[in-house]
């Protein structure tokens, strides 16, 4: 890879030109001096503080996937970008729905590395930048920074982050009246524009290389120096970032592996981002000053089909996930014994099938594109996002009914079952259904309680319920596309073929026969 390829404030720490990161490059590239706040102190480190180590691990395991022969092919696929070396599917553009059907088992594959519970993985942004290539008219003046990170993305496989919502303060007034809250362009200074402000909820930031700050789906309102969208490197002078608390941290201080399995290792903390007078180089702006293209973003970057794909794809995993765990969890109770629990137990089921088939839908409904690409199926991209915020909140139900106090039936920590006094106690009174050992039934017990119980799962609810936007905006999008597609059109047209069969004085057509007294 050459210089002119690498994006502005990028190092290139990588061992080869030819090559994504690998787990150890990855890790490197976040000790950069990043200023990151949690509980009070400055963060000097976050592959070695305890409130990220194990997440950054986590997504350590990703990258070095790419370099396993046992994944390599349902994994990588050579570049088109000439360095003759390959990258994560998804960070290819698709030129045919089977390319995006093998996208689609790529990011499963990640996915099922992590149980479908880290929603922003690298992938998750390679739905923007394996589009800018193929779109860089889309962005006008900036076509060529558009290229650049295209480029570099695809080859490098880089985690970059999103932080696109504005700090929910006075949403009620205009976003003009609130200009010291939100992203707004302060100044354009010799080689770029200097930022300021606010957004959240920056998902993974703590752990990426790249943040790319846009809008939501909404503009915000009319004023030009609040349209714009750039990336940033984390180690940007003037970032800031502000940690929820760590569920990684509390786990490592309440308890072990054994008791948090989840909440440990794949807690991908949110943040607020702060600008502070930021200095974005000219190479790393996609949009400014352009309150039409903001608006256009999302209908026409082509990175609302694609996040849907991640997004819907890693969801089905997760549900695997939970589907499993609750069958196992009545079995080691004895509660798969009863009618109302199967019954249960078959819709956490219906709700895994019905997102594996709009994830099967989005790749085999592929639909051509620009420049000889495609992308995945909208239609089925909007179902998805439709129907996904009330999945995980019902499955969480479905545990608090079938499953109830077997979930609080357990000893405060793994440790209790190594005690001499105790343990054999809980051999006895804690043991599960048909033989199976209190150590078994517990460590069950535990991970279905990370899953559906912790502070670590009620984020997870929200998160879920939140993912896709907003509640009523998903909707008003999913009506608002059929109307533009025609969708809407046809539809209306078969109740008017209806009502043209018959009228006042009976059926229209000799297909029936008229009534007869």
């Amino acid at each position: 890879m050459n210089s002119e390829t690498v994006p502005a404030g990028i190092g290139d720490q990588r061992g080869s030109n030819s090559r994504p990161f690998t787990g150890e490059e990855y890790l490197a590239s976040l000790r950069d001096g990043r200023t990151i706040y949690l509980n009070g102190e400055k963060v000097p480190d976050v592959v070695s503080h305890p409130a990220f180590r194990n997440t950054a691990r986590s997504i350590a395991r990703l990258y070095d996937a790419l370099h396993m022969d046992e994944h390599r092919d349902v994994l990588t696929t050579p570049t088109n970008t000439g360095n003759g070396g390959y990258t994560h599917r998804f960070f290819r553009p698709a030129e045919s729905a089977a390319a995006v059907r093998a996208q689609r088992d790529a990011i499963a594959a990640w996915s099922r590395m992590t149980y479908g519970w880290m929603g922003r993985t690298p992938d998750f942004k390679a739905a923007l930048t394996n589009t800018l290539g193929a779109n860089s008219d889309f962005y006008g003046d900036f076509a060529e920074n558009a290229r650049r990170w295209h480029h570099w993305s695809q080859e490098a496989v880089p985690f970059i982050n999103h932080a696109i919502v504005n700090p929910p303060v006075d949403r009620g007034r205009s976003a003009e009246t609130v200009r010291d809250v939100y992203v707004t362009i302060d100044d354009e200074v010799d080689g770029g524009i200097i930022v300021s402000g606010a957004k959240v909820v920056a998902t993974g930031a703590a752990l990426s290389q790249v943040s790319f700050v846009g809008q939501s789906g909404s503009s915000d309102g009319g004023d030009p120096s609040m349209a714009v969208m750039f990336m940033m490197p984390m180690d940007s002078p003037g970032c800031t970032l502000i940690c929820r608390t760590s569920y990684e941290l509390n786990a490592t201080k309440a308890g072990s592996a054994f008791d948090y399995p989840l909440s440990s290792r794949f807690d991908e903390n949110d943040s607020i981002l702060v600008l502070d007078k930021v200095f974005v180089p000219w190479e790393n702006v996609l949009i400014y000053r352009d309150v039409d293209r903001v608006q256009r973003f999302y209908r026409e970057s082509g990175f609302m089909q694609g996040f849907c794909l991640q997004g819907c794809t890693r969801y089905a995993v997760k549900l695997d996930f939970m589907t499993g765990l609750v069958a196992r969890a009545l079995k080691i109770t004895g509660g798969d014994a009863f009618r109302g629990n199967q019954a249960l137990l078959g819709e956490i089921v219906g709700l895994r099938n019905m997102f594996w088939a709009l994830s099967d839908a989005m790749a085999d409904g592929a639909q051509p594109w620009v420049n000889g690409t495609v992308l995945p199926n909208l239609q089925s991209a909007f179902a998805y996002r439709v129907f996904a915020p009330d999945a995980f909140p019902r499955v969480r139900e479905i545990v608090h009914k079938i499953v109830a106090s077997a979930l609080v039936y357990l000893p405060s920590s793994g440790a209790d079952l190594l005690d001499e006094q105790i343990g054999p106690y809980l051999d006895r009174y804690v043991r599960g259904s048909d033989g199976v050992t209190a150590n078994e039934r517990i460590k069950v017990m535990k991970l279905l309680w990370d899953a559906v119980g912790t502070e670590f799962a009620g984020r997870h609810e929200l998160y879920e319920r939140n993912y896709a936007g907003n509640h009523e905006e998903i909707r008003l999008q999913c009506l608002r596309s059929a109307h533009g597609s025609g969708v809407m059109a046809s539809l209306d047209d078969l109740i008017e073929q209806c009502m043209h069969d018959y009228d006042e004085h009976g059926w229209r057509s000799p297909s029936w026969s008229a009534p007869t007294l």
